[in-house]
């Protein structure tokens, strides 16, 4: 498999996320701590994103009100260190579905694929065709820089889009209306943490990679001092795992939360969709700690429906 690597500190990140890892700071103890691994995370009913590994904490919204799983308006998911991978498909839908939904958008029907280390985007701006392989490369602030190094119109090489309209393309797109996106002459500029809908994610992007098939992106603490990793109640490969703060789900609270969720099924990745919790929550099992915690065991999401995950 084909990667481009844009940090060294993979390996750091990765361990940071293990048991053994490198002690580092303790985040502050009202806030709700998390650690995830190996989750499908839904962002709707269509578009999945890739958590391979995560640590963090759930940050109130309201400082007045703790966190609620049933309101993703309630609280910001601080990423500390993630491994966080979406697929061209699942980028292209996100372009489309909100990124550059707004009312007259020239941008259409985008879609986006992985060739040799670079992206290629395929759609219609103006209702007129077009075909860019662009390069991926990091801002000092974090940002995503996509470059264009051949740009076809109607099927014909051109040097620029904007050669091609007349134009300038941050002229063409709104980016007051369009999520996490800045246009600098033909380079898009994409925030990860800005593309996606509720819930809301901050984090201090530090590095990406390229695989054949998502592209992974890379968190690390601005401190360059990562969060101890947190210690499981139970063994497990598929999870999230909600520790100290107060948490409320459903009509419960729970004061110095100890919530392990599981997949049921370890030997693929934990469908999870945070809007339908409660269908995965009823058609699983829980039980209680010795030490007053919970550890839920929930099937995928795809499987509570009836659809072969």
């Amino acid at each position: 498999m084909r990667r481009v690597v844009a940090t060294s500190l993979v390996s750091c990140l990765l361990g940071s996320m293990t048991p053994g890892a490198v002690v580092g700071q303790t985040a502050p103890a009202h806030e709700v701590q998390v650690q995830m691994r190996n989750v499908a995370f839904h962002v709707d009913s269509t578009i999945v994103i890739a958590i391979h590994a995560a640590r963090g904490q759930l940050r109130r919204s309201n400082p007045a009100h703790a966190p609620y799983l049933d309101d993703k308006h309630s609280f910001v998911l601080d990423l500390d260190t993630a491994r966080i991978g979406i697929s061209p498909a699942a980028l292209g839908m996100v372009l489309n579905r909100y990124t550059f939904a707004y009312p007259g958008s020239p941008l259409r029907k985008l879609v986006i694929t992985i060739e040799g280390g670079h992206l290629r985007q395929h759609g219609r701006l103006h209702g007129i065709s077009f075909d860019v392989l662009g390069e991926l490369s990091l801002t000092p602030d974090g940002e995503l820089r996509l470059h264009p190094i051949d740009i076809k119109a109607v099927g014909i090489k051109v040097g620029g889009l904007m050669k091609f309209f007349g134009l300038r393309l941050e002229k063409l797109v709104d980016t007051d209306r369009a999520r996490g996106v800045r246009i600098e002459k033909d380079d898009f500029l994409l925030s990860p943490t800005r593309l996606l809908p509720s819930p809301s994610v901050e984090g201090r992007l530090g590095g990406f990679e390229v695989t054949d098939n998502e592209i992974v992106q890379i968190f690390q603490p601005p401190s360059g001092r990562a969060s101890r990793p947190l210690t499981l109640p139970v063994k497990a490969e598929n999870y999230m795992f909600f520790r100290g703060g107060v948490l409320r789900f459903g009509k419960l609270t729970m004061n110095d939360t100890d919530l392990l969720i599981v997949d049921a099924d370890q030997h693929d990745n934990f469908d999870f969709w945070l809007d339908r919790y409660n269908d995965q929550l009823v058609a699983g099992s829980s039980r209680n700690t010795r030490d007053h915690g919970l550890v839920v065991q929930m099937p995928d999401f795809a499987k509570v429906i009836g659809e072969r995950p």
